[in-house]
């Protein structure tokens, strides 16, 4: 046998099962891995699960000729970065120049008998990624709209499921995202969240997951639901040095979305991955969930589990305070829509704005170039009817004003108080309280089923969107049933580097997650 076909014989073999980054680079630097073969591996991998788990909708045509150049690169001897030759994915929303943004709905799907929108040019984190290196393998599943932050199960393309467990809900909006990545489809991938959207699916499918503070990554050029208030892009991945590895490439200023200049100074010096220490707990005072945050009790064995992670933390060194937010008030700003478990749209009033801008930063040539076009197109389904996906924005008093005049600036003035009393009251805790951050669990009770009326009882997310506040997840173990069990750690506006040391000391110390099983 020759040289070449042993190398070939060996690229064949490889698992890309669990692969982390420092995994691939490391087989890259031996010499007994390349790009094209390991992205052959997965899209082979897609090519036997995905048909059941509707993680990806639309493929890279490019995906195999990328992970080339890549490899003509390196052999070149071309100093390359952590995620150069990497397969991961994107979440449907994120525009890539040349292949539809769909937002899960058939109405914008050519393929489902709708209008396709292609757009021009990447948004910011898609180029952001494609200039690091990394091999984008395809687009992921989203529900209508992303309007949920529980599941993708009214997309166009199919049901998502979630890859730890098929019958339960896979976390929304970024369902197909998590799927694939927690299923080894891509090795991480990109999420977006206004209301849940990357916390959510990250803990229901056993995964790292960073919310970032709003402003710091762009979201120009993602199909918004709050572009201008809440919307933020960060990463999913299986262990938390490769989430914060791409969060050093998402984040930072663009004069394509000019509020990301408030991050300006904000990045750590050597970026985020550089940061992490698995003795970041000790020493550390960490607020606890409790009802002076929301009274919305956790579950009994939500509760013991979580006790469980209390002493695993103390273990750490860490010291706990109980419900820190007791008596201030905090738990009585939010407005849950009627309808939902907990969910309070605050800022989404500026929908009709940001998806005229959104549209039109698509090019000329789109075939839905407006807000109003948008809205003739989608008549037949209006998202805002009472049974409509996004139902919970009809008793949003400001956005009458913001659908009569989409060019017009909306009135955001309930969503500046609300925002402002939470950083106050917030504020004022972590001084008061001497608190480095606060570690809750992510979720009050188990997964509800794939199929029923419930939806993800979260403990963090209107408070947090609203805010702009960070969050990472990370897996803390499982329910009786086999269903994950993870905590969020949250902090400051800017804090994501101490977020991420907790976590990355809490996942070194315990090492819960367990690899799922597919089925075809």
């Amino acid at each position: 046998m020759t040289s070449d076909a042993s190398a070939l014989k060996n690229e064949s073999a490889i698992d890309p099962v669990e692969m982390t980054v420092a995994d691939v680079q490391a087989a890259f630097s031996h010499g007994s891995l390349t790009s094209e073969a390991l992205t052959q591996a997965y899209l082979d991998r897609i090519a036997l699960y995905n048909p059941r788990y509707v993680a990806l909708i639309t493929m890279n045509p490019d995906a195999l000729s990328d992970a080339r150049a890549i490899d003509r690169r390196r052999a070149a001897g071309e100093k390359l970065g952590p995620l150069a030759g990497v397969p991961v994915v994107v979440k449907d929303t994120m525009d890539m120049a040349g292949l539809p943004s769909t937002g899960g709905w058939r109405l914008l799907s050519e393929r489902a008998g709708g209008i396709d929108l292609i757009p021009a040019t990447d948004s910011p984190v898609v180029a952001r990624m494609r200039a690091a290196g990394a091999i984008i393998l395809g687009k992921t599943n989203v529900p209508v709209l992303s309007a949920t932050g529980s599941h993708a199960s009214d997309s166009w393309a199919g049901v998502t499921l979630n890859a730890v467990d098929p019958g339960r809900l896979p976390g929304g909006s970024s369902a197909g995202t998590a799927t694939a990545v927690a299923g080894s489809l891509a090795v991480l991938g990109l999420a977006e969240e206004t209301g849940g959207s990357i916390q959510n699916p990250a803990s229901a499918q056993d995964l790292v997951g960073i919310k970032p503070t709003f402003a710091l990554v762009p979201n120009a050029g993602v199909m918004p639901l709050a572009g201008s208030t809440r919307d933020v892009v960060g990463p999913i991945a299986r262990c938390v040095r490769d989430a914060a590895l791409t969060l050093d490439i998402l984040a930072g200023f663009t004069a394509e979305d000019p509020k990301t200049v408030a991050g300006i100074g904000q990045r750590p010096k050597g970026g985020y991955a550089a940061g992490l220490d698995a003795n970041s707990l000790q020493g550390k005072r960490l607020g606890l969930y409790g009802p002076g945050w929301r009274d919305r009790p956790l579950s009994a064995e939500a509760a013991a589990l979580y006790q469980r992670a209390i002493g695993e933390l103390e273990r750490r060194g860490a010291t706990l305070v109980s419900d820190p937010f007791k008596g201030t008030g905090f738990a009585d700003i939010g407005r849950p829509a009627k309808g939902t478990d907990h969910f309070d749209p605050t800022g989404m009033e500026s929908i009709p704005y940001d998806m005229d801008r959104y549209l039109k930063r698509m090019g000329p040539d789109v075939a839905i170039p407006s807000f109003e076009a948008f809205v003739k197109a989608v008549a037949s389904e209006d998202p805002f009817a009472p049974t409509g996906v996004l139902f919970y924005m009809k008793d949003q008093r400001q956005l009458a004003a913001g659908l009569a005049d989409p060019l017009a600036p909306p009135d955001l003035s309930d969503f500046i108080a609300a925002k402002e009393a939470y950083l106050s009251i917030f504020n004022d805790v972590m001084a008061r309280e001497k608190l480095d951050g606060l570690v809750f669990p992510q979720m009050r009770d188990e997964l509800p089923p794939l199929i029923g009326p419930e939806t993800l009882h979260e403990t963090s997310v209107c408070e947090i969107n609203i805010a702009g506040l960070p969050g990472v997840t990370v897996p803390a173990g499982y329910y009786a049933s086999g269903a994950p069990f993870g905590l969020i750690f949250i902090g400051p506006m800017w804090s994501e580097a101490r977020l991420l040391s907790f976590a990355y000391d809490y996942e070194s110390a315990t090492m819960h997650r367990r690899t799922p099983t597919l089925s075809q």
